[in-house]
């Protein structure tokens, strides 16, 4: 078995290649259960969660076991950690062959995170966003923001990148950061300013109050909206929700986790018919993307376990070739 560091999945996978990679995979899909969510109490201090996302090769629909494979990511996530310094989410992925069950990488699930979300960004942007777009904002600057830069330059002619976070230096240092792999990237100061002159909104935090306006954005905007993760997260307001023709990455994780998706449910503003289409949809060409240049077009990702063993397979045969 293979144990593969981050900086080995960086050597292993491109954003074109993966966004590729992952349109394949939602067109012919994967055995995705739901995923299992425990709350693991503590004598003191907060509560951590653990996560178990499993998928598998869909061998009924494919017709062969051949090549394929299991795997499940596991992701805790502890609140107390920032206080002592460590990163409050952690994560591997196990990836098993699919016909005996022996196990063949162990996977830092962080990185392969960060990847395989980025670039289902990008996937979803290359249906959404329009052809000749230049201009990117990326609103918040965690660890996943470089990536979504880089993903999004990587299916659209990008120029220009904002980089805009609550505290400017952390913005300052992803931008520098950046502009030292050869993007033209800065830091902005002013987001309202900002929201209404990017081509492509890319937001990863985990604010509960709406920092995408939709009264805001310019005509043939494209919202990439990544960070909320609970019911109780929103990024975007009514405005964003209301004006815009609403994608996702999958139905059913979005309408029950999503706070930019559950909210305008429940309040009426989205109707459930008013989700033009998820992933499965728009990479078998089942529903479309964008229809003119001035639309305003929004994506909301939760995450799918179909992405990381997609984005698993992918480091592992880069690696054992």
């Amino acid at each position: 078995m293979l144990t593969i560091s981050a900086a080995e999945v960086d050597h292993a996978l491109t954003f074109s290649g993966l966004v590729e990679t992952l349109r394949t995979a939602f067109r012919e899909g994967a055995v995705q259960p739901v995923r299992h969510h425990h709350t693991v109490e503590r004598p003191d201090g907060a509560a951590s969660t653990l996560l178990l996302m499993p998928a598998w090769t869909d061998f009924n629909a494919a017709g062969t076991s051949a090549g394929g494979h299991i795997g499940v990511k596991i992701v805790t996530v502890s609140p107390d950690n920032n206080a002592i310094g460590k990163p409050a989410v952690m994560g591997l992925y196990l990836l098993l062959d699919g016909a005996t069950g022996e196990p063949e990488a162990l996977i830092d699930g962080q990185r392969l995170t960060q990847w395989r979300t980025a670039c289902a960004s990008a996937l979803a942007a290359s249906y959404l966003a329009r052809e000749d777009t230049s201009r990117l904002l990326v609103v918040g600057a965690g660890a996943l923001s470089p990536f979504l830069a880089k993903a999004h330059c990587a299916v659209r002619p990008i120029k220009t990148i904002r980089i805009w976070n609550r505290t400017p230096a952390n913005a300052e240092k992803v931008a520098a950061d950046l502009r030292a792999e050869g993007f033209t990237a800065s830091a902005a100061s002013d987001l309202d300013a900002e929201l209404g002159q990017a081509d492509i909104v890319s937001s990863a935090t985990i604010t509960t109050t709406p920092l995408i306006k939709g009264a805001l954005l310019q005509p043939g905007t494209h919202v990439d909206l990544v960070g909320g993760f609970t019911p109780t997260m929103r990024e975007s307001d009514d405005d964003a929700i209301a004006t815009a023709r609403v994608y996702v990455d999958t139905r059913a994780g979005a309408t029950k986790e999503a706070g930019d998706i559950v909210q305008p449910l429940a309040s009426g503003v989205l109707k459930p018919d008013a989700i033009v289409a998820d992933l499965h949809e728009l990479a078998r060409g089942e529903k479309k993307g964008r229809e003119s240049a001035s639309e305003i077009t929004l994506f909301k990702s939760v995450g799918a376990a179909l992405e990381d063993l997609a984005a698993g397979i992918a480091v592992y045969k880069a690696l054992v070739a």
